[in-house]
């Protein structure tokens, strides 16, 4: 079995290296050549850098002394949308007219929160359909909520 990358190659961590100070960056290049006609490509190159530990924190000192300063984005939280839809348990009526449970009264079971969703209700019923099946989604134009 073929793997998709046939070879790669990594290159010794010499090359193209700042070794003035002992917390330098390390410069690793991995190269993925393809074949075509039998001709290696190697015009294709990632370069990864890394740092070293030691490097990053002497880059950003903490003194102990400067207490740590609050965020600037700690605001009141949003007070979330009202909730959409007819409650859980709340007894509605069919008005989707394909539907089996056309003009009949069923009971919602859940009732999904994204507006994306294009049927959040779902609706659960006595009675069962000729698949077998008491249970079914519904958009919110398609039921008419009870009052009882």
């Amino acid at each position: 079995m073929a793997s998709a990358a046939s070879r790669f190659v990594l290159s010794p961590n010499n090359i193209a290296c700042n070794t003035n100070s002992p917390s330098s960056k390390i410069n690793n290049m991995l190269m993925f050549p393809t074949k075509k006609n039998n001709i290696i490509n190697t015009s294709r190159l990632i370069i990864v850098r890394a740092a070293e530990e030691a490097a990053a924190a002497a880059a950003a000192p903490e003194t102990a002394e400067s207490p740590p300063s609050p965020p600037e984005a700690e605001e009141a939280p949003k007070p979330n949308p009202p909730p959409i839809g007819p409650k859980r348990g709340a007894k509605v009526k069919i008005v989707r007219k394909e539907s089996y449970w056309y003009n009949g009264i069923g009971s919602v079971v859940a009732v999904y929160q994204d507006p994306k969703t294009r049927y959040p209700v779902v609706v659960r019923f006595n009675k069962v359909n000729y698949a077998n099946v008491s249970t079914n989604n519904y958009a919110l134009d398609e039921i008419q909520e009870l009052n009882s």
